[in-house]
């Protein structure tokens, strides 16, 4: 059957082609401008209140200085760089929703309806897991942190941070508990997609208890605290996403897909 809209329509037929990669170009950078801008309000919201949030993600350190100690800006440009840095990523991390929802806007179309339905509540999950680590690092993990270090200065050293160092210290901490925190989503996909099976992830349950510890060893400070506070969590969470990848395979089960490879099956 002859397309009759691509005969009545004048342009060669690589114009034709070229048309809807432009259209999605288009798209792609309508839904990038409006991530961008959503990041610029927010931030142009928090702004005043940049040293307030700087003195809020410094509470911790503050609250564990010794007498007469207090931080240090070693740079000229650091008391007004500092506090605009974290109120920039700051507004990053407010507006992360939107801005993935632009991204869920632009991709959303090309997937089936199966899909739509399990991909919205992982994307919700990644971004409050996220949260939830970075909340984590900052009430359970720094107070014990900073009390372990600001205890264990040498006789005649007073402790005197740079605010920079000490706000470049505190957003690897962040960033790397909000990705640890994603454990159970990683697993889960594994799981659901059928790169390994629920028997398998459970048989080297030994080795990613290993890895967690060197993936704590590898992202955190040089201390065995720390390095526990994220590998414990990291744990749990996998054990986590093991369990939601058998509750979803069991689901699948009952609706006439097939077991995982390796599992028993209930004789007819």
């Amino acid at each position: 059957m002859t397309d009759v809209s691509r005969d009545s329509d004048p342009r060669p037929e690589e114009e034709q082609q070229q048309a809807p990669l432009l259209d999605h170009l288009i798209e792609l950078r309508s839904r990038l401008i409006r991530a961008l801008l959503a990041v610029l309000v927010v931030f142009l919201c928090l702004y005043p209140f940049s040293n307030t949030l700087y003195t809020f993600v410094a509470e911790p350190l503050m609250a564990l200085l010794p007498a007469g100690s207090q931080m240090i800006a070693t740079e000229v440009t650091s008391p007004f760089l500092a506090p605009l840095k974290l109120t920039l990523i700051v507004a990053f991390f407010i507006a992360v929703p939107y801005v993935l929802y632009q991204v869920w806007a632009f991709v959303a179309p090309g997937l089936y309806s199966s899909e739509k339905r399990l991909a919205l509540p992982l994307l919700a999950s990644s971004v409050i897991l996220f949260y939830a680590g970075a909340a984590f690092a900052y009430y359970v993990v720094f107070p014990l942190m900073f009390a372990f270090f600001t205890g264990t200065a040498p006789a005649g050293v007073q402790v005197m941070t740079d605010i920079n160092a000490y706000l470049s210290f505190v957003l690897k901490l962040f960033i790397a508990f909000g990705i640890a925190f994603e454990i159970p989503i990683a697993t889960f996909l594994l799981i659901l997609t059928g790169a390994v099976t629920v028997k398998d992830l459970a048989a080297k349950r030994g080795y990613v208890v290993i890895g967690c510890f060197v993936i704590g060893m590898l992202l955190t400070p040089p201390d065995v605290l720390s390095q526990t506070l994220l590998a414990i969590p990291m744990w749990i969470l996998f054990e986590a996403g093991l369990l939601a990848g058998r509750l979803v395979k069991r689901q699948r089960g009952g609706r006439g897909t097939a077991p995982d490879e390796g599992e028993e099956q209930n004789p007819s």
